[in-house]
């Protein structure tokens, strides 16, 4: 496996979570008025942190990469440990259903249950956020020659907060796509919605086949629903012409700005390499040494 490229993967999406951070709920008009083309690592704004500052997305994505260096395997009941440790430290963005199922974890819940309780008890609208997929891009790494398993660990990596059937079927599709693209596939969406069938649910079918004969749809919505954000990640990943542009166009759609800018930041990395992310960004991030020792120690996990 070329290491750069697994590097770019959990580079790129610290990358897109940290430059979307300061944004994240603000309209893609109030970015333009206030930034014009947001491409710098920005103190304060939402949440009120330095620059470079990471959130949730990749804060959870070191949870399930050094589980899986320590391993040598993915373990669910360890990484669900790992993500309450994370929640009792006391993190200023967590998402509801992650908070409402880690919750359960602390109350006794195992891996497997927690995110179906919280599932089965939220109304449709509220029920299938992209908490998990921001997350899940470390999976692709060590699995990315074995379909069958990382497409089995992508979906029980999403089954500890998030059990909807789009939302664990969406981490398997993502993590396909970045397992194709560090493989050198040529169609690499594609061949994820191919090898994952008739089991997805309509919605992701309806949204994401466009894109893989690479057509652009109509409207790209950024709001935390799982099927919008994978929608508008996979078009910016996969379309742009370089890392950098995928996450600066996925960060200045605004909305839920670091996890679209993370998605499609792991996507990006995977296809161009860490080594085409911009120094001044990597230099603004504090884990970075550590997300490039995880990254070379998952490529041989």
């Amino acid at each position: 496996m070329d290491l750069d490229r697994a590097r770019g993967v959990l580079l790129g999406l610290a990358c897109g979570d940290a430059l979307g951070r300061p944004v994240e709920f603000v309209s893609a008009s109030e970015i333009s008025a206030e930034h014009g083309r947001l491409d710098e690592m920005m103190g304060h704004g939402t949440w009120n942190q330095p620059a470079g500052t990471i959130t949730d997305d990749t804060e959870q994505a070191l949870c399930i990469a050094r589980s899986l260096v320590e391993h040598q395997a993915f373990d669910p009941a360890d990484v669900a440990e790992r993500f309450v440790a994370w929640y009792d430290s006391g993190p200023f963005d967590i998402g509801r259903m992650t908070m409402r199922s880690l919750s359960r974890l602390k109350h006794g819940d195992t891996w497997d249950e927690a995110g179906q309780h919280v599932w089965e008890q939220s109304r449709e609208g509220q029920n299938a956020g992209n908490g998990s997929v921001m997350r899940c891009p470390p999976l692709a790494i060590p699995y990315a020659t074995d379909r069958d398993r990382l497409a089995e660990v992508s979906r029980q990596s999403s089954q500890i907060t998030h059990a909807d059937p789009r939302c664990t079927e969406g981490c398997a599709i993502l993590n396909l796509t970045v397992a194709g693209l560090l493989e050198d596939a040529d169609t690499p969406l594609q061949d994820a919605l191919d090898y994952v069938g008739s089991d997805v649910p309509d919605e992701l079918v309806t949204a994401l086949e466009p894109l893989a004969r690479g057509d652009t749809p109509d409207a790209l919505e950024t709001s935390g629903y799982v099927v919008h954000s994978l929608q508008t990640a996979l078009h910016d990943g996969l379309l742009a012409e370089s890392a950098a542009e995928a996450i600066v166009a996925a960060v200045n759609r605004g909305g839920d700005a670091d996890t679209i800018g993370a998605i499609a930041g792991a996507v990006a990395g995977a296809r161009f390499g860490a080594s085409q992310l911009p120094d001044r960004w990597l230099s603004a991030i504090d884990e970075v040494k550590e997300l490039e020792t995880l990254a070379e120690r998952l490529s041989s996990v």
